[in-house]
């Protein structure tokens, strides 16, 4: 079997002394969505941060592409394809919409910058109609779609999306569900960090919960979403 796209080896991380990530393990392989899912507190963004650079593993390896890249910086791992889209969006409001894409080419993806950005316009139509419009007056629904296109402006080969459904609506979300699976159809992998279950559990393949630091359910989407462990484990019943 072909070595993973993204691999964790007994991850563990934390912030100031306060462990969080409690030795994780888990994979993403070329062209799969795998989606990590958990409560509030139970590391999820930890896990992205760690895997993106921008806070340091403890101990444990971080692989992408056959590379070890737990002690590279947040550029160089950008550099690579390896694409983290934050949580709470991140854009920059008093630049235009145009503007915010392009910035997503400042690490990766500058030849062919003209071609993504029409890329991101064909998934993201509602983009293309307000390329000139400052970020910061868009919907949350459309800024949520701007910093999934600036992400895709980078030419990722693994896009990282931390909670890109929180505080919008269920149709807005609806949406967005749909648009990842038309990413992913044009051949980005995708590691999916969510709380929504349901959607998440929908469009990927496989999924791990987290909770406290530690996965305590993995499989298949379809599999686990009919687990009766599943409960247990989300939500403690």
């Amino acid at each position: 079997m072909p070595e993973p796209l993204l691999s964790l080896t007994g991850v563990h991380a934390g912030y100031a002394g306060t462990e969080i990530l409690r030795g994780v393990d888990f994979a993403v392989h070329s062209g799969e969505i795998v989606t990590v899912l958990g409560p509030n507190g139970a590391g999820k963004s930890t896990m992205s941060r760690t895997i993106s650079g921008v806070i340091r593993a403890w101990h444990g390896a971080i692989r992408f592409k056959g590379s070890a890249i737990e002690h590279e910086s947040p550029a160089a791992i950008v550099a690579r394809g390896l694409i983290h889209v934050p949580e709470g969006r991140r854009i920059f409001p008093n630049m235009t919409v145009r503007e915010n894409l392009d910035l997503g080419t400042y690490r990766r993806g500058r030849r062919s910058r003209t071609a993504n950005r029409e890329r991101a316009f064909s998934i993201f139509p509602r983009l293309a109609a307000r390329q000139s419009q400052r970020a910061g007056t868009l919907s949350g629904g459309e800024q949520q779609m701007l910093a999934i296109g600036r992400g895709l402006m980078a030419d990722p080969e693994l896009l990282m999306l931390d909670e890109p459904s929180l505080g919008l609506s269920p149709l807005l979300v609806e949406e967005l569900f749909a648009l990842v699976k038309t990413i992913n159809a044009q051949g980005v992998a995708l590691l999916l960090i969510e709380q929504n279950v349901v959607q998440s559990l929908d469009v990927a393949q496989r999924a791990y919960i987290l909770d406290n630091g530690r996965f305590v359910l993995e499989g298949p989407a379809a599999e686990l979403g009919n687990d009766p462990k599943l409960k247990h484990a989300y939500l403690g019943m």
